[in-house]
């Protein structure tokens, strides 16, 4: 197997051990699940049921960021208990995930199930001379991390102006460097706060992370997994401030969905440009839902269209319809060899569809992209 690697910016070989071991980063349980969403979840998905057809055991978790600037602002907006909000949201993102046919989670963590585990992270942090307090909170020092900004491969300018929109408030004047980013935090009056030797606050949102990673997998994981809008900052905090507790290789393989978009701009909560999960499996078989997503490369950026579902659709008729036919063992080699390139799904529905066409019974093939077709 071949996938794209985000920090070598190639695609390179694949190789892990028997067991794999994968972390992705979760919801901010505050509203419905999208598509955007769905697509990075499926990414995933299709990569782990490759990785088991491959004889690989997989371990994948998701975590839950249950306290974050998001998820506390709209609990004030809504009147809600954080935490109650976050559980309503929970149920509802499951019930789409198992809707959609999702493969379970290995662990499903929540950020605030990690309090002392990011306590004792921090510790280690500020012990190795990579961090520093100011105004109650605790920053890491960029400065002393010479490897930051790898990953992502963006300036020092670009970095400056993805952390302004994307929450690193690099005009906070407790900071050395306008790059550096919260550990610990102090709480705002009516959030939630626990006691440190820094002061009450809260995590900041990279460290949860971290932490969760390695409580739940080890000190190195083979494949990191997001959207691409996470590169930077949060992926590229993570990687400098976990390499900089333990002096190890946080992650071997980098791998990243690129943006769904709609009106020309990323699906996002945001925004509001959202095409809710929920709402598609009103009219549509979830297959279908799953077989529009998935028909999209994951390094590709797409826009959403009202073509795609009543196309997806007509798919899985055809598809469904070819189960009894001829043998599809060739049909499923060709899956499995797009998929290792580099997880070419749209070329594995591709061959799937020229079976179909044949009389070829596709349903194994179908059912490695996790589309079943038998009842």
């Amino acid at each position: 197997m071949k996938l794209y690697d985000t920090f070598r910016k190639e695609i390179v070989p694949f190789e892990p051990g028997p067991l794999v071991t994968m972390y992705t980063c979760g919801i901010t349980p505050y509203d419905s699940t999208h598509l955007g969403h769905a697509a990075t979840y499926l990414t995933y998905d299709v990569l782990q049921r490759r990785l088991r057809d491959l004889g690989h055991e997989t371990r994948c978790v998701r975590n839950v960021t249950d306290v974050d600037d998001d998820l506390l602002r709209k609990s004030r907006e809504l009147d809600v208990h954080y935490l109650d909000l976050a559980a309503s949201e929970m149920v509802r993102f499951d019930a789409d995930m198992e809707a959609l046919e999702m493969l379970p989670s290995f662990s499903e963590p929540r950020a605030t199930s990690a309090i002392a585990d990011i306590r004792g992270f921090i510790a280690m942090v500020l012990e190795s001379g990579h961090a520093y307090e100011a105004g109650g909170a605790v920053y890491f020092d960029v400065s002393s991390y010479d490897r930051f900004g790898e990953l992502s491969g963006y300036s020092r300018e670009e970095m400056l102006v993805l952390a302004a929109e994307r929450g690193g408030n690099p005009d906070d004047p407790n900071k050395k460097d306008p790059l550096d980013f919260v550990l610990w935090q102090p709480s705002a009056p009516g959030e939630p706060a626990w006691e440190t030797l820094w002061g009450p606050g809260r995590p900041g949102w990279h460290i949860e992370c971290s932490a969760l990673a390695m409580r739940e997998l080890d000190t190195t994981i083979d494949l990191h997994g997001g959207g691409s809008d996470l590169i930077f900052p949060h992926h590229e905090c993570e990687r400098a401030q976990s390499e900089a507790a333990t002096g190890q290789p946080f992650v071997r393989h980098w791998m990243h969905q690129a943006m769904v978009r709609m009106d020309g701009e990323k699906m996002s909560k945001s925004l509001g440009n959202l095409v809710f999960v929920s709402e598609l499996s009103k009219t549509y078989d979830t297959r279908a839902i799953r077989l529009g997503v998935v028909s999209n490369h994951y390094r590709t950026e797409w826009s959403w269209n009202e073509d795609l579902m009543p196309n997806a659709a007509a798919r899985l008729e055809r598809w469904i319809d070819s189960v009894g036919g001829n043998d599809g063992t060739d049909v499923l080699n060709q899956v499995r060899a797009a998929l290792d390139n580099d997880l070419d799904t749209p070329g594995a529905v591709a061959a799937i569809d020229a079976g179909a066409a044949d009389g070829v019974d596709v349903s194994d093939a179908a059912m490695l992209l996790g589309i079943r077709l038998n009842d």
